[in-house]
């Protein structure tokens, strides 16, 4: 059994600084000597002393989300453009492989968008990741088709 003497103590008193030196809190009350840390309303908390601080060394992040897909877009009529100048055969599978190797699109976009402006007169077959309605209703109107991947 504990005896009432050295139990724990449940309610820890508040340390009263600057009550005097036998306190072990007295004079400087735990503060150290002289400077500015010592004295009232010191606020330097991200102050590094003229270096720059962490906050400022540090790339900003915001709201650009690190890993976002790349989406590429391209148009029907920059499509047909393209027919019109022999770059793309309007028999072939038109698919992002196609258009990176091409250097149509960037190698870094990781989708591609199709979107429905401007005519398309070819028969043309489409593989890609979106689509507008738009242009699915433009590809289907002259017999193209357009597959989207998942």
């Amino acid at each position: 059994m504990i005896s009432l003497n050295n139990r724990v103590k449940i309610n820890k008193s508040k340390i009263r600084v600057g009550r005097g030196i036998g306190s072990g809190k007295g004079k400087t009350s735990g503060r150290g000597v002289k400077g500015q840390k010592s004295r009232s309303g010191v606020a330097i908390k991200s102050f590094e002393g003229g270096q720059m601080p962490l906050y400022r060394r540090l790339p900003k992040r915001g709201f650009n989300p690190i890993s976002k897909d790349e989406v590429a877009i391209i148009n029907l009529e920059k499509i047909q453009s393209f027919i019109d100048k022999k770059n793309i055969s309007p028999n072939e599978v038109l698919n992002s492989d196609l258009l990176k190797k091409l250097k149509i699109i960037s190698k870094n976009s990781k989708k591609l968008k199709i979107l429905g402006t401007g005519e398309i007169k070819d028969k043309i077959n489409i593989e890609a990741n979106l689509a507008s309605k738009s242009a699915i209703e433009k590809l289907e109107k002259i017999g193209g088709s357009i597959q989207l991947k998942k």
